[in-house]
């Protein structure tokens, strides 16, 4: 049995795999192909971590907030590309995301008079600014709701098949 680590400033892998009690011995058994010592250098920093570490993590753990973890914060192209996703309630994603569709309907007589002529031009920047604005809060929006719904899968919560 792996003794308890006291170190204050532990890695989200490590207080993942804590909080599920789990030693890295045990998490290694339920991960092939990543040992032990591989988990202890991935949670101190001591090494690159690879995407099927992470995806491995994930499901072993059964959170896959860290996969959008890694892609925000480890992928060079993800931190760049990828919102960083915060866990929700279902009530709030639900608000946020028709707050968002309501406002963007109100949007769309505008963007389709910025399309017509297949240009953005200087007096329709801000209008657009604001379209890709609220937007950009909708992909949030869908993308937490993918994630609550991921994680409610993995902890058994909602059966995967009726997304089939």
């Amino acid at each position: 049995m792996g003794r308890k680590s006291t170190n204050p400033h532990k890695s989200i892998y490590q207080i993942t795999r804590e909080r599920l009690n789990l030693t890295r011995e045990k998490a290694s058994e339920l991960m092939p192909g990543i040992s032990p010592d591989r988990i202890e250098k991935i949670e101190n920093g001591k090494v690159n971590i690879l995407p099927g570490d992470i995806l491995e993590m994930s499901k072993c753990y059964k959170d896959p907030s860290l996969c959008n973890y890694y892609c925000t914060h480890e992928c060079e192209i993800g931190k760049v590309n990828v919102q960083e996703i915060k866990q929700k309630e279902l009530v709030q994603i639900a608000v946020e995301t028709l707050t968002s569709l309501n406002k963007m309907s109100r949007m769309k007589d505008r963007l389709l008079e910025i399309a017509e002529d297949g240009e953005i031009t200087p007096d329709e920047y801000d209008d657009f600014r604001d379209i890709k604005e609220t937007l950009d809060k909708m992909a949030l929006s869908v993308n937490t709701l993918q994630l609550w719904i991921d994680k409610k899968e993995a902890e058994g919560e909602i059966d995967d098949d009726i997304f089939d």
